[in-house]
């Protein structure tokens, strides 16, 4: 028989988490939910990993999200009245993790990683998806804060695969 070492083996799920028969219904059915996973940061910089959002086409187009009125971010973006929002792809996994305060971040959020400067904030070096968003309100929205922007500039890049966060896990998309 072969022993293992004490903190030898890493937990499969997260030992710390409110049981499934203890969350609320809503709460699990949302968990339900497959939801993109985006970072919005602003100017100072500040940044948070954000799933629960719109993007909404028209003219303008608008975005609305759910963000912790108590974030870093939140305290830059009502300030400077922008922010990008950036879509995640599989290879992000980490760089997600960081700005939802699940992962150290020795040095600040910004200290790894590369980062493009652009009138709305960092974002990612690299092709990436993101859009410059112009802040246009907030109000609070059950737990969180409901936060609606319009879009003055979006940047495409080649179809990344897109982050996608479903029952308390990261996924890929199957074709």
């Amino acid at each position: 028989m072969n022993p293992i070492e004490p903190g030898a083996q890493i937990h499969s799920t997260d030992p710390f988490a409110t049981p499934d028969q203890e969350r609320s219904a809503l709460r699990r059915m949302r968990g339900r939910l497959a939801a993109p996973v985006t970072l919005w940061t602003t100017p100072g910089p500040a940044g948070l990993t954000v799933s629960s959002l719109v993007v909404a086409d028209g003219e303008p187009g608008r975005i609305a999200g759910l963000v912790d009125e108590e974030s870093d971010f939140w305290d830059a973006a009502s300030s400077a009245g922008r922010f990008a929002v950036t879509l995640l792809d599989t290879d992000d996994q980490q760089l997600a993790d960081r700005f939802a305060g699940l992962m150290p971040a020795p040095g600040g959020l910004f200290a790894q990683d590369a980062w493009t400067d652009t009138d709305y904030g960092p974002v990612p070096a690299g092709a990436r998806t993101w859009a410059g968003c112009r802040l246009d309100g907030s109000r609070p929205y059950a737990w969180s804060l409901l936060v609606e922007a319009t879009v003055e500039t979006v940047r495409l890049d080649a179809a990344p695969d897109p982050l996608v966060h479903f029952r308390g896990r990261y996924r890929r998309l199957a074709d």
